[in-house]
């Protein structure tokens, strides 16, 4: 009895001390409370808020364009910092200086300390260094070899009919066979060549170095201008093609071929400087049929097309409408034309008659009335209608 007398109260001794920890953690609890929002009372609403909103993460898309160091490319220019700063490029082909002799190595170093002496302006040399892509020579190849083989096939066929014909001498089928050999040979010699290069197209070591010179141009060279863009673009234009003229010049002393670059150019050199690994089996002309800048299409508002509907509509009727009233303006023309021409002896008559009236003073008066009488008769040509028109005239007069 006495053990669990023992056990019993060691039991509620352990009790009492949990149950005292956890009121004292419930009030230190309570406390720390009181303490923070006493703390946010006296703190600055703003700084309150500004508290509370640290707790959330601003997750914003931005545009891919953003992480980019140009913005486009325009008139053979990369234009960059938002038309503050414009890049023409001059690229450069190699030359083979370990093969040179030395008189030619002295010349082209000489050519080379003469171009850095004529610089009045900061270049950058660039060197980008390409996987050798063999895919439009291989399909070139393609091509020319699916040609011959329709031609080794219907001079084959061309053999066989004269060999069926037996009409041809032996040196005449010689002579055929022969031609039919070496364009056999040569479709084997195309066959072989379009194996050889797709198997060194496999070989990724295979690479290619293109040489840059980068020339910059900045609008602050303007000084303070009232300028826009459109005209700080065009002024941005003249400099660089005048500063790339230059650097070509002075290359062509080492023997050195150079070029400015165009804008379908600069826009191949941009796109294989971010794209290197897919640029390898992923070239700009695939990107460019495949329709990568159409990622997505939007389907144009309900009312606008049928606004560009019924504008549509409303040229077209126009059209009829100024065709039809044409073609009946000619008619009318046509008509009058035509009902001239039927009254043509009428109206020489009547004419004559006033020619004569106007003049009776002159012509005296019984010639006049005896010309006219003339006129009104139907064997010199007048009408009926003449000789009323006649008849009225003279009563006017007598009247």
């Amino acid at each position: 009895m006495d053990t669990i007398n023992l056990l019993t109260m060691v039991l509620m001794i352990v009790l009492v001390i949990m149950v005292i920890l956890l009121i004292a953690l419930g009030i230190v609890f309570a406390y720390s409370k009181i303490n923070k929002k006493e703390e946010n009372e006296n703190k600055p609403k703003e700084e309150v808020k500004n508290s509370k909103t640290k707790k959330f993460k601003d997750y914003r898309t931005a545009s891919v364009l953003d992480f980019m160091e140009f913005d486009t490319v325009v008139d053979n220019m990369i234009s960059q910092k938002d038309g503050k700063r414009y890049v023409m490029v001059v690229e450069c082909q190699g030359i083979n200086y370990d093969l040179m002799s030395e008189a030619e190595k002295n010349g082209v170093e000489d050519g080379f300390v003469q171009f850095l002496n004529t610089l009045r302006h900061p270049v950058q040399i660039y060197t980008q260094t390409r996987t050798v892509n063999l895919d439009n020579s291989i399909q070139t190849y393609k091509e020319k070899i699916k040609e011959i083989e329709m031609a080794v096939e219907k001079q084959e066929m061309q053999y066989k009919q004269m060999q069926r014909a037996e009409t041809y001498t032996k040196e005449q089928l010689d002579k055929a066979y022969f031609e039919l050999t070496k364009q056999k040979n040569l479709y084997e010699y195309g066959k072989d060549i379009i194996y050889s290069t797709e198997k060194m197209s496999l070989n990724k070591n295979v690479l290619n170095k293109k040489y840059y010179v980068v020339i910059p141009y900045y609008v602050e060279e303007l000084g303070e201008n009232q300028f826009d863009k459109q005209e700080q673009r065009n002024l941005a234009f003249s400099e660089l093609y005048t500063r790339a003229q230059s650097v070509v010049r002075t290359l062509a002393v080492c023997g050195i071929n150079s070029s400015v670059m165009d804008s379908n150019e600069l826009i191949e050199l941009l796109y294989m400087a971010y794209n290197r690994d897919e640029a390898e089996s992923y070239g700009l002309e695939k990107a460019l049929k495949a329709g990568y800048d159409e990622l997505y299409s939007t389907a144009p508002d309900v009312v606008d097309k049928q606004m560009r509907l019924l504008n549509e509509q409303i040229e077209q009727e126009a059209l009829e409408l100024a065709t039809n009233k044409v073609n009946e303006a000619r008619s009318e023309k046509q008509k009058a034309l035509e009902e001239k021409k039927a009254n043509k002896r009428d109206l020489i008559a009547e004419l004559a008659q006033l020619i004569i009236e106007e003049n009776t003073q002159i012509i005296g008066k019984d010639i006049a009335e005896e010309a006219i009488n003339k006129i009104d008769t139907n064997e010199e040509g007048g009408t009926e209608n003449v000789k009323e028109k006649a008849k009225r005239t003279r009563k006017r007069k007598t009247a």
